[in-house]
């Protein structure tokens, strides 16, 4: 049995932060998820491999377990085997699946895992573990559109055949994650449930831009409005408005809307602001007149 370089598997450094493990892990599983590659082996061994280094670098505990002993687990597994001390669930990863779909009910998780954090609460002498324990905290994604993430509301979300309803709060953020209690693994000898991760991810949206709380986006205005200013009307995220814009006023000169922006998570009854990037149309076609008065002015600015 070799030793595992879970840090390699996710092709991250050692001094990795907790984020750049999720991001490495979350950019890996959709590349190799089961689902994406029906009838793959490899991808789906490939799968396994890393939602067991993500089981392990995503967990602060199991983390320091597995950089204090390094490649001294050899020892590590020898004396915990001569005392009988293997603990742990067998099964769920943290990475938001549940491995015993890759296994036929066997534990998905490699020898080498099992050896450092046990395998299903058996000892070396095959008698069952009564020691109760926490179930694991499971991880998953949820995508929502902007308008969804603005005004908050019910969701749903399917998780291992389950369906769970939540309610979003307005002003939710990008890569935010919400805590379901008691929704994740089931615990070991009566021990309590962990709980569900979700990480929301918001869909692209071909108008706005989102920057923390504040909203940018591309105004269209006519020519003729901005040479001579006056007001245009302007659709917000969730109304549309009347706006004055001053003559003279250039192609992508911003404009601030205070409090129009996205709703403050933590209080729903602020606001950020809202940046209107004016785009000047120029007019594709003109009528025989039209174009007599622009040519009057052209020779005037000569």
């Amino acid at each position: 049995m070799e030793y595992k370089d879970y840090y390699k598997v996710l092709g991250v450094s050692k001094n990795a932060t907790a984020d750049e493990i999720k991001k490495a892990f979350r950019k890996l599983a959709v590349k190799y998820h089961p689902d994406k590659n029906p009838g793959d082996k490899k991808a789906e061994e490939k799968f396994k491999e890393i939602a067991e280094a993500n089981e392990v670098l995503s967990d602060p505990e199991k983390r320091k377990k597995y950089d204090e002993l390094g490649e001294n687990w050899k020892e590590y597994e020898q004396q915990q085997a001569a005392r009988g001390q293997y603990y742990g669930g067998r099964g769920q990863s943290q990475g938001g699946f549940n491995m015993e779909d890759f296994g036929g009910g066997e534990s998905a998780f490699s020898d080498f895992f099992e050896s450092i954090f046990g395998g299903g609460g058996f000892g070396s002498s095959g008698r069952k573990s009564t020691r109760s324990a926490r179930g694991h905290d499971l991880q998953t994604e949820m995508d929502i559109t902007l308008e969804e993430a603005f005004h908050g509301g019910p969701k749903q979300i399917s998780l291992n055949g389950q369906l769970l309803k939540l309610s979003l709060k307005p002003g939710i953020q990008e890569g935010q994650v919400i805590r379901l209690k008691g929704k994740g693994a089931a615990g070991v000898n009566g021990g309590a449930s962990g709980d569900l991760l979700i990480a929301i991810h918001i869909a692209k949206h071909p108008r706005y831009e989102v920057k923390g709380n504040d909203i940018y986006f591309d105004q269209p205005v006519d020519i003729y409005k901005a040479v001579l200013g006056g007001k245009i009307s302007v659709q917000l995220i969730d109304k549309q408005i009347m706006m004055d814009i001053p003559a003279g006023t250039d192609s992508d000169k911003k404009f601030r809307l205070k409090g129009m922006g996205m709703h403050l998570f933590e209080k729903p009854d602020a606001r950020g602001d809202a940046y209107v990037r004016i785009q000047i149309k120029v007019p594709k076609t003109l009528t025989a007149h039209e174009k007599e008065l622009f040519e009057q002015l052209a020779k005037g600015k000569s």
